[in-house]
């Protein structure tokens, strides 16, 4: 389920989890004192390959001044001026407005995407190339490929199902569905939620499964443990064979106690 997305300045409140009333030995513990959590990544990255486009995005044109593709609440699509930049770089823009921001959603068995305005409505391009987002339920006209383009890294062509290119005319202030071809007019780029982007949501979690405490570990062991033992058995969470490793030294701790 997507979360509630946070912007730029918003304030963020962080649940604190108090000890149980009459226990000393518990104390109140700090957020900072956690590891954030992957699911918990609201900061903005760019997509670098199709597969990674997924949940919230905002779609960066190629135009003069940084922009990108929003609709209203009454479905209308238009050109967006683009404000959370740094140093005015769109690789590094961030949503402003709710209406800056769609839901990439995949279909199942294809490399299509739908794209679900703030409003819960599907971005739609009919069969002149013209944009709406008033349409409920997904058709072929709701359904976009994203190509990866040729020369460019983490650049992308949409394609709609008629096999026609999105693109923003010379102005910039206009785009339409109906390009022929490739140009550098049809450009994009995909900015999106960290906590989506398959490779950072695997390192990271990658990382929280070796983040476990020499107390855990003595404990699941039923023994003080040596540095090593530490070191061998933090490797094993990550890697995948924990349990073996924890046997093995369970087994190594009871011929150490009988020779």
């Amino acid at each position: 389920m997507v979360k509630p997305l946070a912007f730029k300045g918003d304030k963020k409140t962080k649940k604190r989890k108090l000890a149980p009333s009459g226990d000393d030995s518990q104390v109140e513990k700090s957020p900072r004192d956690s590891p954030p959590d992957a699911q918990e990544d609201d900061s903005w990255v760019t997509a670098d390959t199709p597969g990674d486009i997924n949940g919230p995005i905002v779609i960066v044109l190629r135009s003069t001044t940084p922009s990108c593709l929003a609709c209203d609440a009454g479905g209308k699509v238009f050109v967006s001026e683009l404000e959370n930049m740094v140093e005015d770089s769109p690789t590094t823009a961030e949503p402003h407005d709710m209406r800056q921001v769609w839901i990439a959603s995949r279909i199942a068995g294809t490399d299509n995407l739908g794209l679900k305005g703030h409003h819960g409505r599907y971005l739609s391009c009919d069969n002149v190339g013209t944009f709406s987002a008033g349409t409920e339920a997904m058709s072929p006209d709701e359904t976009f490929t994203f190509l990866a383009a040729p020369d460019t890294l983490s650049t992308f062509n949409i394609q709609t199902q008629r096999k026609k290119f999105i693109a923003v005319d010379a102005s910039g202030k206009d785009v339409r569905g109906d390009a022929e071809s490739i140009s550098f007019n049809t450009a994009v780029q995909i900015r999106m939620q960290a906590r989506f982007k398959p490779k950072l949501k695997a390192s990271k979690e990658l990382k929280a499964k070796g983040k476990i405490s020499r107390t855990e570990l003595e404990e699941a062991v039923g023994r003080k443990l040596d540095e090593n033992e530490v070191r061998k058995l933090k490797k094993a969470r990550v890697e995948g064979d924990y349990h073996e490793a924890l046997l093995l030294i369970k087994v190594k701790g009871k011929h150490d106690k009988y020779s």
